[in-house]
């Protein structure tokens, strides 16, 4: 089952749905969630604002990875959820100082509005699979394709998945946005079809 979840292709998941259900499943099986840290340390360029995000339960862990940023003097955007699933951003204070959010979300305090993504240096997004052509999958709410629409072009974009959920294929729609890169917790991935390319 392992060696299939690495070479999926389009004919395997007929929907979005499918293909997210396969992957939370396969998530919530994981003995442990890992961190982006060690990963993220050796590849992150030399940026001053970060748009990260706050991990939950089996995700990519990413709390280790904010805290390090902060410590680096780097600032981190973090996203407040809205009634209409679109994402306001706002500057991390510091995990003991994030808020409930909606959906049991953690945010940060103040909300800058949901144009600040574009003052990022740097974005990683949460991801359920990414395929090697930079085609993301998320959560079905459409709030990051939302966020990653207003994006500078020049900024990058990474998906933060493990590496059994970078795949060859995935159903995708034509509003879609993509990623340049995957961050694995071992590595970070270049994608091909990405904004670079």
């Amino acid at each position: 089952m392992l060696r299939a979840s690495r070479s999926y292709d389009q004919k395997v998941f007929p929907s979005k749905a499918v293909a997210r259900q396969h992957f939370l499943d396969a998530r919530r099986l994981r003995s442990r969630a890992e961190g982006l840290l060690a990963s993220a340390q050796q590849v992150l360029p030399d940026v001053h604002r970060i748009a990260l995000y706050v991990s939950r339960g089996p995700e990519p862990q990413t709390g280790a990875l904010i805290d390090w940023l902060l410590a680096t003097d780097r600032e981190v955007l973090l996203p407040i959820l809205y009634a209409d699933n679109d994402l306001g951003w706002g500057i991390a204070p510091g995990a003991a100082d994030l808020v409930p959010g909606r959906l049991g979300l953690s945010e940060p305090p103040t909300d800058l509005g949901s144009d600040a993504i574009a003052t990022a240096d740097l974005v990683i997004c949460p991801a359920v699979a990414v395929t090697h052509d930079g085609v993301r999958l998320g959560r079905g709410g459409g709030s990051y394709d939302r966020a990653l629409a207003r994006v500078r072009p020049d900024t990058p974009v990474w998906a933060a998945v493990y590496d059994t959920e970078i795949v060859d294929a995935l159903p995708n729609d034509p509003h879609d946005q993509p990623v340049d890169a995957a961050l694995t917790p071992n590595r970070l991935i270049p994608l091909r079809g990405s904004r670079d390319d």
